[in-house]
C-alpha cells in the first residue's frame, strides 16, 4: 500500500515537474546527478507558474496534501508571494472528495 502511494507521489511531483523548483546550483553533486537522471526531466514538459504546479500537485494527492496546502498558505511570511497566492485558493477552489470513497476508506479502516 506505502509503494502505491510513493508511486502516486512521485507521479504528481513529474507531471507537475516540481523538480524544477530545486536550486541545482548549490545543490551537492550526487543530488545533480539524481536529477540528471529522472527520465522525466527528458520527456514531460511544463511551464506553469510554481504557484500553479504546487497546487496542482497537492490537489492531486488527495485531502491531506490539500489541508497541508490550506495551512502553509496562511504562513505568508514563510513562502513567496506568487506560491501563498495560489496555495490560498486551496481554501476555496478545491475540487470535492467523493464520499462514496471517503465512506470505503472508513470502513476499511474499522
Amino acid at each position: 500500500m506505502t509503494l502505491i502511494r510513493l508511486l502516486k507521489i512521485v507521479a504528481a511531483v513529474a507531471r507537475n515537474r516540481l523538480d524544477n523548483l530545486i536550486d541545482t546550483e548549490r545543490s551537492p553533486f550526487w543530488l545533480r546527478c539524481l536529477l540528471a537522471l529522472l527520465p522525466w526531466r527528458y520527456f514531460i514538459r511544463n511551464d506553469a507558474p510554481r504557484g500553479e504546479r504546487i497546487r496542482l500537485s497537492l490537489e492531486a494527492l488527495g485531502p491531506i496534501f490539500i489541508k497541508f496546502g490550506q495551512i502553509l498558505s496562511t504562513r505568508r511570511d514563510l513562502l513567496p508571494d506568487d506560491i501563498s497566492d495560489e496555495l490560498s485558493r486551496l481554501q476555496d477552489d478545491v475540487p470535492p472528495f467523493p464520499a462514496e470513497e471517503a465512506i470505503t476508506i472508513i470502513e476499511s479502516s474499522l
